[in-house]
């Protein structure tokens, strides 16, 4: 596995992938993150990724256009691909994701499956909430407020909806290139 390092609001973010297909975003957990052992630092093969990270906190992009190729169990995948269905500036809560994918019971697993997504950011878990406050972030809570706020949903608004919330109607003028 190929990987870069490189600097984002957020602190140093680790990319990772193979054959030019991302399979895994690491964001900072009160610490860079690291390379696995035997991985090859190739920043060359990642100037496509860290050009879309960097137009997105630069609020210049809504939506990532990069080959992904996250690794995990069946259903995972189900809720990862589902997760990259929620808009720029939108949440859903974590009971509408499971009825979306067609198990209106496994909000719980949905929430596993988020708290496993090897690729943050890029399959927006930090779009799904709780119905009674913003839920669980695996880089913390700090990041997931950050980046809510970045895509113009508040905090407090994340933590009171029932399906979508859509951002504010300035930051829906917004385009991407």
């Amino acid at each position: 596995m190929e990987y870069v390092l490189f600097s984002s609001p957020l602190g140093t973010l680790l990319l990772a992938g193979e054959n030019n297909v991302l399979r895994e975003l690491r964001l900072p957990q009160g610490k860079p993150p690291q390379p696995d052992p035997g991985w090859i630092e190739n920043p060359a093969g990642f100037v496509e990724g860290v050009r879309q990270i960097g137009e997105y906190f630069a609020g210049k992009r809504r939506a990532f256009q990069l080959p992904l190729a996250p690794q995990g169990t069946p259903f995972q995948r189900q809720v990862w691909q589902e997760l990259s269905r929620i808009p720029h500036g939108q949440t859903m809560t974590y009971g509408a994701l499971a009825a979306r994918i067609g198990q209106p019971s496994a909000a719980r697993a949905v929430g596993g499956a988020n708290g496993a997504n090897p690729l943050p950011l890029l399959i927006p878990c930090h779009r799904v909430v709780a119905g009674n406050g913003l839920g669980g972030y695996s880089s913390g809570l700090e990041i997931k407020r950050f980046l809510l706020n970045l895509e113009g949903i508040l905090p407090e608004d994340a933590g009171r909806v029932d399906g979508c919330l859509p951002a504010p109607s300035d930051l829906l003028a917004t385009t991407s290139p």
